[in-house]
């Protein structure tokens, strides 16, 4: 391990009695000690609600608010106090607002909304979206390897904070990354922590995770699984970013189908020539890396943050990309897999209980232009990976 993820190990206990120790606080005087603001006054005493609505997570809907003196854009995030774990969530993303590439939440509000208990959760506006919504609206330049290794590194941050303190966000997927700018130059943050948990020394057991950036260990239910899940998922999204389109995926239209559960968890995907040829050895071997089966050979965050293309991106090669082209190739597949995606992780989730969409039903294009490139490669060289 290298020396920055030996000295992030000798903080790691004391950073983590602080979390665990303003854990024990109640609410009000948890977000007091982080300087986040709470009252169970009406949120709209001092905000005025859109109907913009912003996202949905996994708790609650995200809506456009309007501070009434300031006139600052803010958005709402509405938790039902009596869903899965809502306390844990706000805690969780307020002490992670701590850092930067991280959404902060400004105020919290306890209060009935529509006749219900809820949390409302003010969060800092962030008016670029999501990370692959960016993407695949860049067509008047292709980002580069160098934007992708840039992109990662500011997710990295935000995983190691979390991982420095032995929480795990657990949903790691580019819907929950979202632009604080409409530019790439701005900040990217996550969000959304509704499946976030302090790693305890047995690990975690409740499988929550969406299937396509899900690691192997997670699918296994019998096995427990550690931090090192989110690191897989990290490496599930570089891979996609570097060409657009996700190392496993499901043949036939199913949210997970056992094909694709057998090549997460063998670790089986390939680099395309057509996309990958062009692409660093560094960069294919960090994948490699990250996407490694066995989670006592698997890199950890601090290794991650350490690699040269993550800790020197201006020395990473600017080779343009076919991320944006692939994502572009029919306009609606992107979002149409992104829906596919959200279907997949209700269906996953161990407390709820959800109809599976038939895959005789399925329409997903992205599915269908895999079958047709598959049809028309033919002998085209491309390399295998399986997962060591």
């Amino acid at each position: 391990m290298s020396g920055w993820g030996i000295d992030n190990q000798r903080n790691s206990a004391q950073q983590n009695l602080q979390f665990t120790h303003l854990y024990q606080k109640e609410l009000p005087a948890f977000l007091n000690a982080l300087g986040i603001g709470f009252s169970k006054n009406t949120v709209t005493e001092d905000y005025q609600l859109t109907r913009e609505k912003l996202g949905t997570g996994i708790n609650g809907s995200v809506v456009k608010v309007i501070h009434r003196q300031s006139g600052a854009e803010g958005a709402l995030k509405i938790i039902n106090k009596e869903s899965r774990n809502s306390e844990l969530e706000v805690k969780l993303h307020a002490y992670a607002s701590q850092c930067e590439n991280v959404v902060r939440i400004l105020d919290v509000y306890e209060n009935i909304y529509r006749q219900r208990p809820c949390y409302l959760l003010i969060m800092e506006c962030m008016p670029g979206g999501e990370l692959f919504d960016r993407i695949q609206n860049t067509t008047q330049t292709k980002i580069t390897e160098r934007d992708a290794a840039d992109i990662m590194r500011q997710i990295g941050n935000a995983v190691m904070f979390l991982h420095r303190r032995n929480i795990a966000h657990r949903d790691l997927k580019p819907e929950n990354l979202l632009y604080s700018e409409r530019n790439f130059q701005s900040i990217l943050k996550l969000t959304d922590f509704g499946f976030a948990k302090e790693v305890t020394q047995k690990g975690l057991e409740t499988p929550c995770f969406t299937p396509y950036y899900a690691a192997p260990e997670v699918l296994n239910e019998k096995q427990r699984y550690d931090m090192s899940c989110d690191v897989w998922s990290m490496g599930v999204i570089m891979y996609v970013l570097l060409c657009g389109y996700p190392p496993f995926y499901s043949d036939h239209g199913f949210s997970i189908s056992p094909g694709m559960k057998k090549r997460i968890k063998q670790g089986e995907y390939t680099f395309p020539d057509k996309e990958w040829k062009n692409i660093s050895l560094t960069a294919k071997d960090l994948i490699k890396r990250m996407l490694t089966v066995d989670v006592n050979k698997r890199i950890d965050i601090y290794e991650f943050m350490n690699s040269p293309w993550v800790a020197n991106v201006r020395e990473v090669p600017s080779t343009p990309l076919f991320t944006s082209a692939n994502m572009m190739e029919d306009p609606d597949c992107y979002k149409e897999t992104q829906r596919e995606m959200e279907s997949a992780l209700q269906t996953m989730r161990v407390d709820n209980k959800v109809k599976i969409r038939d895959v005789k039903h399925s329409k997903n294009r992205l599915i269908e232009r895999r079958k047709q490139k598959k049809l028309e490669a033919g002998a085209a060289p491309q390399q295998k990976v399986t997962g060591f």
